[in-house]
């Protein structure tokens, strides 16, 4: 009987030291599991720097002076669509378009490149080789280059000037169909300086010819 009561105490004894270790937190549990990744909450994206263009350039070109770079930037500001190249082959064409129609005396088609001041002075040229029997056979041999050399922004009034280096063959007839003047075999190396203009975010997105030099 004894025995059984010292087993008793034993077994109560070992169960109350169980107890008071079991219930306490000792630092060492077990950490919990790491949740799986669709269980995280979803991430917050920093916010990402915006650059920001602090001059607007022109692309470099061995066709654009430095003096016509300000005002070419002034443009591409007034109206970002403008593009350079295509604004010097445009001017190119317009160049050949607006020598054969005087030469071939089309009036009308003058008026549409050319403003009404500039019109003028082609016109009045014309009607005076008309009065004195003369007609032009010339012929633009090439344009070898044409460069950009002032561009100007008044308001929304844009000017751009382009210098054009071309091969001209002229021939001056008179009444008869005889060559007065030139020849067609040998082409004349000409250097023009004409300014085009047109007022930016119109309708109208033509440039016309608005004066007229020679270099």
């Amino acid at each position: 009987m004894f025995v059984v009561v010292l087993l008793a105490m034993v077994a109560a004894f070992l169960a109350l030291r169980l107890y008071s270790v079991l219930g306490k937190r000792t630092g060492q549990e077990q950490q919990p599991l790491p949740r799986r990744a669709d269980e995280l909450p979803a991430s917050i994206p920093s916010p990402r720097t915006v650059d920001v263009v602090s001059d607007i350039r022109v692309p470099e070109s061995r066709n654009i002076e430095s003096g016509a770079e300000a005002g070419l930037r002034q443009i591409v500001a007034g109206e970002p669509g403008f593009d350079v190249p295509r604004f010097l082959e445009g001017a190119k064409a317009a160049y050949r378009m607006t020598l054969e129609a005087f030469w071939r005396g089309d009036d009308e088609m003058l008026k549409t490149l050319a403003l009404p001041d500039v019109h003028a002075a082609f016109a009045e040229a014309i009607a005076a080789r008309r009065e004195a029997g003369e007609t032009l056979d010339n012929r633009l041999v090439s344009i070898e280059r044409a460069v950009i050399s002032d561009a100007r922004l008044d308001g929304r009034e844009a000017r751009i000037t382009v210098r054009f280096d071309a091969d001209i063959a002229a021939v001056t007839r008179d009444a008869e169909g005889n060559v007065i003047a030139g020849s067609l075999t040998d082409a004349v190396e000409t250097h023009d300086v004409w300014t085009f203009a047109r007022t930016l975010k119109s309708g109208d997105p033509n440039w016309k010819l608005a004066d007229t030099d020679e270099a």
